[in-house]
């Protein structure tokens, strides 16, 4: 058994993990912290757990977390960095959800981040969590920087492009769209039920704190690799889709069969037969990135269609798809579900 720590459980992504942990059969979940919530029981703030977790929120300590083989931070950006440093000397293995160790470039981190690294040192060996491309890296990690949720989808959707070089790699273009859950459980007039129902709005035109952490994943395939991303915020509570345009390198070639057998052993990823239109409803609640590919000789462009979770491919269902992987596990075990319909 793996015995795991929380820190900051009150959030979507923290109960997303827990939802997920309490029925993994490899894992005994030891503690969850919150210092404002230190001593209510779990339930009381998520009845959905009832009958799946007997835990209270407690406060946060070391002295606690030498309990567990590995912590998952699901707390805001620059909390994990001022406290790894004292769990990996204690030989605690870190997973964290937030960005504080997604960009290697530190000056780029912190110009988008706006405060100085606390830890840039760890940065060094920190492993970026995406398993469809770095499962050997974090087989051996101490430290995953687990992607966030535009990243994740976005780059699923372009490896296989970049990989077999079929496209102009400076011509990317992705329009995405992500559900209310992806800005947090903090209360925001701009995500209240009568500011955001019924309407679309595009944000972050001029500059997105995930536009480079999808430039450094693409940049590691193909060093030309540049992107024009423009993410949406849409009326529904989960989901990211992405809708990746980027010109054809040469000549057009059978790109379905391309991908097909790029993702062909990734449990996670499910490239849909030609000619699909992916709905986000279809993952909802699982750690699927569904793809689909098309080829639009007319225009002389290949498009992308790529749908995610975000709480759970796009955050903690993919968290905890890396930890089986540090420990040795099945990889998609406590993760194999269908999506939630209707």
């Amino acid at each position: 058994m793996v015995n795991v720590g929380i820190v900051g459980g009150t959030g979507y992504a923290g109960v997303e993990l827990l939802r997920i942990l309490s029925l993994h059969p490899e894992v005994n979940i030891r503690l969850i912290t919150s210092r404002s919530n230190a001593g209510t029981a779990v339930t009381e703030m998520f009845p959905n757990l009832r009958g799946q977790l007997d835990l209270n929120f407690t406060e946060p300590s070391l002295q606690a977390y030498r309990a567990c083989d590995l912590i998952f931070f699901a707390t805001p950006n620059t909390v994990a960095m001022s406290q790894v440093e004292a769990m990996l000397e204690a030989g605690i293995k870190v997973i964290d959800l937030a960005a504080d160790f997604r960009l290697k470039d530190v000056e780029l981190w912190q110009k988008w981040y706006g405060t100085t690294h606390a830890c840039p040192d760890v940065v060094a060996k920190a492993v970026y969590g995406l398993p469809e491309m770095n499962r050997d890296q974090i087989r051996s990690a101490e430290i995953v920087a687990n992607p966030g949720c535009y990243p994740t989808t976005v780059t699923l959707a372009l490896l296989p492009l970049l990989s077999e070089q079929l496209i102009k790699p400076d011509s990317i273009i992705a329009d995405c769209k992500s559900g209310v859950s992806g800005a947090g459980r903090t209360a925001n007039v701009a995500t209240l039920f009568c500011e955001a129902a019924e309407s679309v709005k595009a944000y972050g035109v001029s500059g997105h704190r995930h536009l480079p952490e999808i430039q450094q994943n693409l940049r590691c395939i193909d060093e030309q690799a540049n992107l024009i991303f423009t993410p949406h915020l849409m009326p529904m509570i989960r989901g990211i889709h992405a809708t990746v345009y980027a010109d054809v390198a040469q000549s057009m070639v059978d790109v379905q069969k391309i991908f097909e057998n790029y993702y062909r052993d990734e449990p996670f990823v499910d490239v849909m037969p030609a000619g699909s239109h992916p709905e986000t409803r279809s993952v909802k609640g699982t750690n699927t990135c569904r793809i689909a590919v098309h080829a639009l000789p007319e225009s002389n462009k290949y498009v992308v269609l790529s749908v995610t979770d975000n709480l759970v491919k796009g955050a903690a269902g993919q968290a905890i798809q890396n930890m089986n992987i540090m420990f040795d596990l099945a990889e998609d075990s406590g993760l194999v579900s269908p999506g939630l319909m209707p």
